[in-house]
């Protein structure tokens, strides 16, 4: 299951009278959460117009750290905030997205981390995503102030039509960050994909589904979890902005908030985190052929000695096509005893006939496999937790 949950903290909804804070909203998220033992990270943001700064998303920083009273403000809410729920909350990311602002951000993160580290020297400080250029001026700050210490993680947002194609700049960014300290952590803080055409924001502009928003987020976990990235999933529901209501849930709302449905990606999400969990440890992507003309992604992990392969096309932009192509695969250096196949979106497991399978030496090859653009599982039979039919359903079919 999820072991974290990022939620923002809203500066000014906790303070909508200069110096009085209610938290009490706050509280219920962070506490229920932590009942349920999902670790709550909190991004601090945004800005409060009480004190001439931006509520919004994309908000500018120049109203805050160029307002001594503001940038003063900010620091009284991070502090009571902090001081708060030191005892529950070790990650704490400042920020969300300040694009292009690096100067203005550096600032922020000089004294925000700071702040924290005073108050809670143990936490992880996340710092929150922006571009490259943005970077380099925050850790030039860091290390002007000889303060490279102050922060832990640098966290990326990788909104890429195909996910597959997102993990070069995050190469790209992790040697930046690692070469001014080589403790720095890439983190993936946020990513998600909608599921209908949105007009604003990430992935706008593509004819998204809900089945091409399972099979992205699927792809997106696999990638993640091969690398041993820590992969987190925007969102939980549908979230509403002041202009539209955002369709990039797990679970449908409507301009109520209020509980529509759960959609695919509900689903797949749950199947991948009911089954990789801490016991199964990344391998990395293996080497295969396949008689597909397309490229086949093979992602390897271990998990109680034993062997998991997701497989998935990853070459293109997911499609909502439900649609799988019968391929035959060797898999290198890869062996199965008793492999079952698993469907990831519905979470329906197969038997493997025997005559469609066989080790080759250290290989081991699938004869008429199904495969298609989201990833399936094929893994010990021991090693998946099969949910057992109800009374009623045998009742039914009068087994």
């Amino acid at each position: 299951g999820a072991k974290h949950a990022r939620i923002q903290s809203g500066w000014a909804k906790c303070e909508k009278q200069k110096g009085v804070y209610d938290f009490a909203w706050l509280d219920e998220c962070v506490y229920g959460l932590n009942e349920q033992t999902v670790r709550p990270w909190v991004c601090l943001c945004y800005g409060n117009p009480l004190y001439g700064s931006e509520i919004n998303l994309g908000a500018g920083l120049a109203g805050l750290v160029e307002s001594k009273e503001g940038l003063a403000a900010w620091l009284k809410y991070v502090e009571a905030t902090v001081t708060r729920y030191k005892d529950v909350v070790h990650q704490w990311e400042i920020w969300n997205e300040p694009f292009g602002q690096g100067k203005n951000y550096a600032v922020l993160v000089l004294s925000t981390a700071e702040l924290i580290r005073r108050i809670q020297p143990r936490a992880v400080v996340v710092v929150t995503a922006v571009h490259d250029p943005d970077r380099v001026q925050v850790l030039n700050a860091l290390k002007a102030a000889n303060k490279l210490d102050l922060v832990d993680w640098w966290a990326y947002h990788p909104y890429t039509p195909n996910p597959d194609t997102a993990y070069a700049a995050v190469e790209k960014t992790k040697a930046l960050v690692q070469s001014y300290s080589p403790k720095y952590k890439v983190y993936q803080g946020e990513v998600g994909c909608p599921s209908i055409l949105e007009w604003t924001h990430a992935l706008a502009g593509y004819p998204w589904t809900e089945y091409s928003q399972a099979k992205w987020d699927l792809r997106r976990m696999a990638g993640d979890r091969v690398r041993g990235i820590d992969s987190s999933v925007f969102t939980i529901i549908d979230l509403k902005y002041t202009n539209m209501l955002q369709s990039f849930g797990l679970i449908r709302s409507n301009l109520l908030l209020e509980f529509i449905y759960k959609r695919p990606a509900y689903y797949a999400v749950q199947h991948m985190m009911s089954f990789f969990d801490d016991a199964v440890k990344p391998v990395g992507e293996l080497e295969c052929r396949s008689s597909s003309p397309r490229k086949l992604t093979a992602a390897g992990f271990q998990k109680q000695g034993t062997p998991v392969v997701l497989l998935w096309y990853g070459d293109q932009v997911p499609s909502d096509a439900l649609a799988w192509d019968s391929v035959d695969v060797t898999i290198k250096n890869t062996t199965f005893r008793d492999p079952v196949y698993v469907e990831m979106i519905t979470g329906k497991v197969y038997q493997i006939e025997p005559k469609r399978w066989k080790a080759h030496g250290p290989d081991v090859e699938f004869t008429a496999l199904p495969v298609w653009d989201s990833p399936v599982m094929i893994a010990e039979r021991s090693q998946v937790e099969l949910k057992k039919k109800s009374p009623l359903a045998d009742r039914a079919t009068g087994k």
